[in-house]
């Protein structure tokens, strides 16, 4: 019984542990570019990101040639559609890569020929990219970036943390920074993402559990729940939120604004216990109205 104690309890240290190695680091950022004032938006915070915590910007351009056309050909080049949008991308990449607010940065361009969802997916796999940054207005602003469905592989199944930004920022500051989540421990990895991001922006996070007439959970279990993946870190600046509210998409937006956060933090994976938190289109409904920043893990 006593050395199944023990390693019960080093069961516990390292599972602890691991989460606690779990970093978010910040040296390759991806920016998706259709060269509008959304996506220069987001290039803008990227650039503020970068000059704060020395990193490299990608930037991306993707040209959505038919399959058809390229299933028949050898190479890119055999098109001349291709060459020719090619050549017009790197002309719009040379009057990006010259804002002054680039100047000092390394910044790469690429232009790929996939779909979106598998270029920028390609892409951050390539170059070990830490954080994809896109710009949006709102529902036309992603549906100008990515196309149909596409929106909702991105944010939602990235791999990559993802940052939505509505507007252009001449500071990109984050005092106050909303974690939504409902805390069921397959999202403890995620949690851990988002209190280094947290660290990282030197923010306060704000735990949030929205509880609805659907999903209802008690204060007492609620606060629970938080508490259990609070007492898996040492992180100590943060808060515990339970709000009541209509829909959770409704209890997230109305809390941010109740305490004016800068930006608003949702898990999107899971299969089981995130899956009813996020019932259908919750994180992609967020990303398109939120009015704040919003960054996807």
């Amino acid at each position: 019984m006593q050395i199944y104690n023990i390693l019960l309890i080093f069961k516990g240290i390292f599972h602890k542990f691991r989460l606690q190695q779990t970093y978010v680091t910040m040296k390759k950022i991806l920016v998706p570019t259709d060269f509008s004032p959304q996506a220069e938006n987001a290039l803008k915070v990227a650039a503020q990101l970068a000059k704060t915590h020395n990193c490299e910007i990608y930037l991306l351009h993707i040209l959505e040639i038919p399959l058809h056309k390229l299933d028949a050909l050898s190479s890119y080049n055999d098109l001349p559609e291709a060459v020719f949008f090619m050549k017009l991308a790197h002309k719009k990449f040379e009057a990006l890569k010259s804002r002054p607010y680039l100047q000092g940065l390394t910044v790469y361009e690429t232009v790929n020929f996939h779909e979106i969802f598998k270029g920028i997916f390609h892409v951050c796999k390539k170059h070990d990219i830490d954080l994809i940054i896109m710009g949006s207005n709102g529902v036309s602003g992603l549906k100008e970036m990515l196309i149909g469905s596409n929106t909702e592989k991105v944010v939602r199944t990235s791999e990559v943390p993802v940052l939505v930004v509505k507007k252009e920022h001449k500071a990109f500051e984050v005092n106050d920074f909303v974690f939504a989540s409902d805390f069921k421990d397959e999202n403890k990895e995620n949690y851990h993402k988002a209190i280094q991001f947290a660290s990282v922006l030197g923010a306060k996070l704000h735990l949030l559990m929205v509880n609805t007439p659907n999903h209802f959970i008690t204060t007492t279990d609620a606060k629970e729940r938080i508490q259990n993946f609070v007492n898996t870190s040492e992180f100590s600046n943060y808060t515990i939120n339970i709000y009541n509210d209509l829909n959770i998409e409704k209890g997230i937006m109305n809390f941010s604004q109740s305490i004016k956060a800068d930006l608003i933090g949702m898990s999107t994976h899971g299969r089981q216990g995130i899956s009813h938190f996020f019932n259908g289109s919750i994180s992609e409904d967020l990303v398109n109205h939120a009015k704040r920043p919003v960054i996807t893990f």
